[in-house]
């Protein structure tokens, strides 16, 4: 009983979630055409792509197209996710309706950015978008709460990143900066929908924190099947994300907003799980404080 109890408790905050998510995405409803350099397009035939034609340094050039490429996966992520929620939550799957189609114009818009602007290759950008889409992506989570405390590090991390790209950019591009920008809103309101989601949870049952640890320590974005994908988040570190952004503005936000340190588990294993987050935590900071005491003796 205590489990139904629980199951409807936690339908009806997901809903009342869901609710909230839909008036705020109205109020800032948008479409990707009206973010884009139009007047900057050229014929490929008549004027064919050269490396000399871009505008943007690599390491921004690089990163937009990471994103773009791990934005075109999103039928594998739907499939995968929208499976996971079969036949329950009801508030999710109408979430994930939503939330698919608000990412597709992530990818539309960053895809028709670097053919307009001439900052990729249009071949080998055509090459890649194949390849990521007949790699796909599957998801190995034990259950729903794994998947969203997944989804929760994966948007606020994109949120982070598209800040990050956004602020190196203005000084090349102010038209890519201020789409940069207005992506990041989108994954702002999808963060925060998971990351609630999660906190309802944990406050109706502190010992889920047991499925949250294997996600928290072995997590990887989903751009990780690319399979130069360490070699190109090496090249935007220079652009401004890095693991240090991603401990600072990420894990250290969502371990806090989640109260790992505080929440008392009933079952060993969930105590367990509290305890080898922590531990992992501690580690990341240890070896971000290394790397700052060599980079200062440089």
């Amino acid at each position: 009983m205590v489990e139904i109890n629980q199951r409807y408790a936690l339908e009806k905050r997901i809903k009342e979630l869901y609710d909230a998510h839909t008036e705020r995405a109205k109020l800032i409803d948008w479409n990707y055409y009206d973010y884009l350099p139009w007047e900057k397009g050229r014929s490929f035939k008549e004027n064919p792509w050269e490396e000399s034609q871009r505008t943007l340094p690599i390491e921004i050039v690089t990163a937009i197209e990471t994103s773009m490429l791990t934005e075109i996966n999103l039928p594998w992520y739907t499939a995968y996710i929208k499976d996971m929620f079969k036949g329950g939550l009801e508030p999710m799957q109408k979430f994930l309706n939503n939330w698919t189609a608000e990412e597709d114009q992530h990818a539309s818009a960053l895809e028709n950015y670097l053919i307009l602007t001439r900052n990729s290759n249009p071949k080998e950008l055509g090459a890649l978008k194949k390849e990521m889409i007949l790699t796909g992506w599957d998801g190995t989570f034990a259950n729903p709460i794994a998947t969203m405390g997944y989804t929760a590090i994966q948007e606020l991390a994109t949120v982070v990143f598209y800040q990050s790209i956004a602020k190196s950019s203005m000084e090349y591009d102010e038209t890519l900066s201020v789409l940069l920008t207005r992506l990041s809103k989108d994954e702002s309101l999808h963060y925060a929908f998971y990351n609630q989601v999660i906190q309802a949870y944990l406050e109706l049952d502190p010992n889920q924190v047991t499925f949250l640890a294997p996600v928290v320590i072995n997590f990887k974005m989903p751009g990780q099947v690319l399979k130069d994908f360490d070699d190109r988040m090496k090249i935007i570190e220079k652009a401004g994300y890095g693991p240090t952004q991603y401990l600072d503005r990420v894990l250290e936000v969502l371990v806090k907003r989640w109260k790992i340190d505080s929440i008392q588990p009933s079952t060993e294993e969930g105590r367990k799980a509290k305890e080898d987050i922590l531990k992992y935590m501690q580690k990341l900071r240890k070896l971000k404080a290394f790397a700052q005491r060599r980079n200062k003796n440089c």
